[in-house]
């Protein structure tokens, strides 16, 4: 009696393993290429223009205080040439000495200036990249979830990153089952009309600090 009993439990819990297994979904992959449909969107083009019109506007400001560095430095150099002038009494050889050491303190100065300001230029540039890479990814992937449940899928790989071995993370794919065309139909459907690219700016010229391993000849002393 306890082995018939044991073995219709048993039965049971087979029933039960298998009606579990028949009842789950069956699995349905989709590929979606994240990286080609970040690139091809509307908004990541439109994002991409204005930094490179905010980094072309930093190259100008760059290239205003070179400008003004260059002045500092023509003004420098007048003043150590004045400094050695034979033609100047001692007391305006020794002004002009003081004169060019205050300057190129100044020059010094506007070259950190500079620095600082690309510096900080930069990293706010690549903070506005980040924030609109987040927000645009955010984007394209509720358009990709929305399009695998419509398609009824149970998985989405995306096949644009390479794994650790640098080879794309899906081997083979068929074509059928990708949707990344439909991915950018959805994210550029309210496309706007294309506007003119504007001419890049040139790269802003550095201004150098003088030489200053020979120091301003001294004023010759007076004589009696």
């Amino acid at each position: 009696m306890n082995k018939l009993i044991r073995s219709l439990i048993v039965l049971a819990a087979s029933t039960a393993g298998a009606t579990a297994l028949l009842a789950q979904p069956a699995l349905k992959l989709i590929t979606v290429d994240m990286a080609r449909a970040y690139d091809n969107y509307y908004k990541t083009e439109e994002g991409n223009a204005k930094f490179r019109e905010a980094e072309q506007k930093a190259n100008e400001q760059v290239e205003e205080l070179n400008k003004q560095g260059q002045t500092l430095v023509d003004e420098y150099k007048e003043l150590v040439e004045q400094s050695k002038s034979a033609m100047l009494t001692p007391e305006a050889r020794t002004k002009a000495e003081a004169d060019s050491q205050k300057k190129l303190e100044d020059i010094q100065r506007k070259q950190n200036d500079v620095q600082n300001f690309r510096v900080n230029t930069q990293r706010s540039l690549q903070q506005r990249m980040k924030v609109q890479r987040d927000l645009l990814l955010e984007e394209i992937t509720k358009v990709v979830n929305d399009l695998a449940k419509a398609r009824g899928a149970t998985l989405v790989i995306d096949k644009a990153g390479p794994t650790l071995f640098g080879i794309s993370s899906v081997l083979y794919s068929d074509p059928a089952y990708d949707i990344t065309d439909e991915v950018l139909a959805a994210i550029n459907r309210d496309r706007p009309p294309a506007a003119a690219a504007a001419a890049p700016s040139p790269a802003a010229t550095p201004f150098t600090v003088p030489n200053v391993g020979g120091q301003p000849a001294k004023s010759e002393p007076k004589k009696p």
